[in-house]
C-alpha cells in the first residue's frame, strides 16, 4: 500500500508563488506516474499537472500552462508542483495521486491513479 501525504499549501496573494510537495511511502514509488488534481468549493476535481514514471513526460491543464512546472526527486520520493502567477481561481484543494504501474505515462484523467493523498489547501486572494 502506497501512502501520499501533501504538503506546503497556504495563503497567497495573487501574483505569489507556492510550491507543492508530494511525499510517497514505499521502494518502488519512486517507478510510478504521479498527477496532481484540484478541487474547489462547489466544482468538481480538476486534472492540473502530471509526470511520467520515468520523469520524461509531463502534461498540464490548459489553465496552468506556463505557471505551474510538476517535478520529482526519485531519491527523496517526492514529488513537486511549483506554482507561480497564481490567481484567486487557482483557489482549490490540491490532491496528488500515484499511478501503481512501473513507468506509466503522464496521464491526464483521474481513473487511472490508485492511490490518493489527503489534500492540501490552497487559497490565494485577490
Amino acid at each position: 500500500q502506497v501512502q501520499l501525504v501533501e504538503s506546503g499549501g497556504g495563503l497567497v496573494q495573487a501574483g505569489g508563488s507556492l510550491r507543492l510537495s508530494c511525499a510517497g511511502s514505499g521502494a518502488t514509488f519512486s517507478r510510478y506516474a504521479v498527477g496532481w488534481f484540484r478541487q474547489a468549493p462547489g466544482r468538481e476535481r480538476e486534472f492540473v499537472a502530471a509526470i511520467s514514471g520515468r520523469g520524461d513526460t509531463t502534461n498540464y491543464a490548459d489553465s496552468v500552462k506556463e505557471r505551474f512546472t510538476i517535478s520529482k526527486d526519485d531519491a527523496k520520493n517526492m514529488v513537486y508542483l511549483r506554482m507561480n502567477s497564481l490567481k484567486p481561481e487557482d483557489t482549490a484543494v490540491y490532491y496528488c495521486a500515484a499511478d501503481h504501474r512501473p513507468f506509466g505515462p503522464a496521464r491526464i484523467v483521474e481513473e487511472v491513479y490508485d492511490y490518493w493523498g489527503q489534500g492540501t489547501q490552497v487559497t490565494v486572494s485577490s
